[in-house]
């Protein structure tokens, strides 16, 4: 049996369903442990707290709120289960993006645009 199940059905489920070019999840879980609501979950997991980063061409035309209300949905068993899920924060773009933001990134990180114009 997994000691990540919740981390493990978040996986399945984005993968499986929005096809990700790219899929991290940080199960924060940990950082959280110490606080007394989180102590006294009835859940052998104790998986509480994540963030994702998702880069889905699903996402293509749909504004941020959108995207958040794909994933919630679809981590919908997850979020209101007893001891589930408390705390998700979301970052989703799709491929075009996360290209154009590798590229500021690149264009930025120890390099000067210079524009003659």
């Amino acid at each position: 049996m997994s000691t990540t199940p919740i981390e493990d059905a978040i996986r399945t489920k984005l993968t499986t369903t929005l096809h990700p070019t790219h899929l991290t999840i940080h199960n924060d879980s940990h950082l959280h442990a110490h606080h007394a609501a989180m102590r006294s979950l009835p859940s052998p997991s104790k998986e509480t707290h994540f963030r994702l980063v998702i880069v889905s061409d699903a996402f293509r035309g749909k504004m941020q709120p959108a995207r958040h209300r794909m994933v919630y949905g679809l981590l919908r068993e997850e979020m209101e289960r007893e001891g589930g899920v408390h705390a998700l924060q979301i970052r989703a773009r799709t491929g075009e993006e996360e290209g154009r933001e590798m590229e500021a990134k690149r264009n930025t990180d120890g390099q000067v645009e210079v524009n003659d114009g």
